[in-house]
């Protein structure tokens, strides 16, 4: 069985959000899962909670990593948080993954420290996968290093085709990389030199990727370094945000528009499930020597069971040994 380690303290309604969506996933899925924390909070949460006992355990770590703890600091002064046993935990092999809706960077720090990259990955990025028209795209570096060299952007690449391939099915996904136009003229000395290096391969690059064109479903990896990537992120979360309060405040003007919407219901549920964040679960930190999935702060107890879930589909799919295979044969083209 597979068994993943869970920051029980982690997030914006930690450690009850996150012990509910332990208790979810204990439910639903084949796995064990370790919550880590501070033994007496989420117990005291366990015991309002349905759950698998066999399926749920505690490791305790007595101090917490904030969100607004500096992130390299915090790993190095407390060393028995959530954070830094849980990543421990991974690289003694005593669990397959972990998860986190914790300080990001804190995440980061703790694993690129503690597991190290995978061989012949520079550094390790973020990926999301976001809802599209024809299908869901994965970006990638969404926050884990904000300024990256040409060849930080091609593994990217390489780590968001195999994510692509083997856990969202693609068979032969494309590649884009974020750019200001579709030209080969057009962007920055990086994103010039980044997109020679992907043309040297058999990977299917079809060129530069238009922000308006991420949403289209025409791209299955967009690639760009973690700062330009942070900000989609935050833009896409904010918008999808406002369009439904927009859409509320319309709906909800007068009698016509009222009837409108109820007789639409089942497309509004359709479209709102689509768009919703807790179904894709967390988002995986690629590039290092261990499984860690990085969940949002806010998230709720569907998102948690769906993080844990991606966690396992990771594991399964061995996506990290894929990973090091793909490198080596581009490296031998």
């Amino acid at each position: 069985m597979i068994k993943v380690a869970l920051d029980g303290m982690g997030g914006d309604r930690a450690p009850r959000m996150i012990v509910e969506g332990a208790a979810w996933a204990s439910q639903e899925l084949d796995c064990h899962i370790v919550l880590v924390g501070k033994e007496r909070n989420i117990q005291k949460f366990l015991d309002k909670t349905d759950y698998v006992k066999e399926k749920i355990s505690i490791k305790p770590a007595n101090e917490i990593i904030t969100m607004k703890d500096p992130a390299a600091v915090s790993v190095r002064r407390k060393k028995q948080a959530s954070i830094p046993v849980g990543i421990e935990m991974l690289k003694n092999n005593e669990v397959d993954a972990f998860v986190s809706a914790g300080n990001t960077g804190a995440v980061v720090c703790a694993a690129a420290l503690k597991l190290r990259t995978l061989p012949g990955i520079e550094r390790p990025g973020i990926a999301v996968v976001l809802p599209a028209l024809i299908k869901p795209c994965i970006i990638l570096d969404v926050g884990a290093n904000i300024v990256s060299t040409p060849m930080h952007l091609f593994h990217y690449g390489l780590m968001g085709v195999a994510y692509s391939k083997y856990i969202l099915g693609n068979p032969r996904p494309t590649v884009g990389l974020l750019n200001i136009g579709q030209e080969e003229s057009k962007g920055t000395e990086l994103i010039k030199e980044a997109r020679h290096l992907f043309e040297k391969t058999d990977m299917n690059f079809i060129g530069n990727v238009e922000a308006r064109d991420i949403y289209s479903g025409k791209f299955d990896v967009v690639v760009c370094d973690g700062f330009v990537g942070n900000i989609v992120l935050k833009v896409t979360e904010s918008f999808a945000e406002v369009s439904g309060k927009f859409l509320k405040n319309e709906l909800t003007k007068s009698l016509l528009p009222k009837i409108g919407a109820i007789l639409s219901l089942p497309a509004y549920r359709a479209i709102r499930k689509k768009v919703d964040s807790s179904e894709f679960g967390g988002a995986p930190l690629l590039g290092v020597d261990g499984r860690v999935i990085i969940a949002h702060g806010a998230s709720n107890a569907k998102a948690i069971k769906n993080a844990v879930r991606t966690a396992m589909d990771y594991v399964k799919m061995k996506l990290n040994q894929h990973i090091i295979d793909d490198l080596k044969k581009v490296n031998e083209q």
